[in-house]
């Protein structure tokens, strides 16, 4: 948390010497003057839901498709989160484009570490999900102890934002974990799956308008939620219809998906200049 400097006895008057300016400029480079969040709105879930969807079937896409290999493909979707990370806790203010990028790699990584994990290792579905949700219960804690706030409408210092994206590469691939057990091992089947986290997001939903529950712990689980109901979605879309999915493979999914996307960031640029000029 940014802590204030302290004032000098008396008047307040700053000691000889002393920089005037220097302590109003270190906390304002601590703690940013406005949130790089976008607006938690209908419009923040569509693209999160586009996003996590691309991130499932563009990681199968890389790893299965192409044959690149979970492992490779988990290192290449790393290194795109650290690098888009870089440039997003380095901004001064919302970038659209970028905060969806890192969200996009966060979906990538998340699906080819879950596999990983799951498929590769034979950690399998349940306890991949369990060891994940564990982690990021414990990043919670670790969070809550180190004082930085966990309203994410609100400017957060570096180390907060680092906190805030750790927790959803963390839910992004737990997500996946949930989402391939609901399609593959519940019985529920794609569509199964995918009602059922639609009506969970439902509850939530009214809960959030009820404000009967603190906005926060909902916004994390909607959070945690979507990123299932974007593997079971990219599921459904991508395989064959024998297995009730829509056929369109791993690439014209994502090729869908990516002008879905690029439509809806592009909309939120719009958004944000119309907002600036007010």
């Amino acid at each position: 948390m940014t802590r204030l400097p302290p004032r000098s006895p008396g008047n307040g008057a700053a000691a000889p010497g002393a920089d005037a300016g220097a302590a109003p400029l270190a906390t304002a480079r601590a703690a940013p003057a406005v949130s790089k969040i976008p607006q938690v709105t209908l419009l923040f879930w569509g693209t999160k839901i586009i996003a996590t969807t691309l991130g499932e079937t563009g990681g199968d896409l890389v790893a299965q498709t192409m044959k690149v290999g979970y492992a490779t493909s988990s290192i290449i979707f790393i290194a795109l989160f650290l690098a888009s990370l870089t440039a997003q806790v380095r901004a001064d203010r919302l970038h659209p484009g970028l905060y969806w990028t890192v969200i996009l790699a966060t979906s990538m990584a998340g699906t080819t570490m879950s596999d990983f994990m799951n498929r590769t290792l034979g950690f399998g579905y349940p306890l991949g999900a369990a060891i994940l949700f564990s982690l990021l219960l414990l990043l919670f804690a670790a969070w809550w102890r180190s004082g930085h706030t966990f309203d994410i409408t609100r400017p957060v210092a570096f180390r907060g934002e680092l906190l805030y994206w750790t927790a959803i590469l963390l839910s992004n691939t737990l997500g996946t974990s949930l989402g391939d057990f609901l399609s593959d091992s519940s019985g529920l089947g794609y569509a199964g799956g995918a009602a059922l986290i639609w009506s969970l997001l439902a509850v939530i939903a009214v809960a959030w308008y009820s404000r009967r529950v603190p906005t926060t712990l909902l916004f994390w689980a909607a959070f945690v939620l979507t990123r299932p109901l974007g593997a079971t979605l990219g599921d459904l879309l991508t395989k064959p219809t024998a297995k009730g999915g829509l056929a369109y493979g791993t690439a014209g999914a994502s090729t869908i998906l990516l002008g879905a996307l690029v439509l809806l960031v592009s909309h939120g640029y719009r958004r944000q200049t119309r907002t600036a000029a007010r």
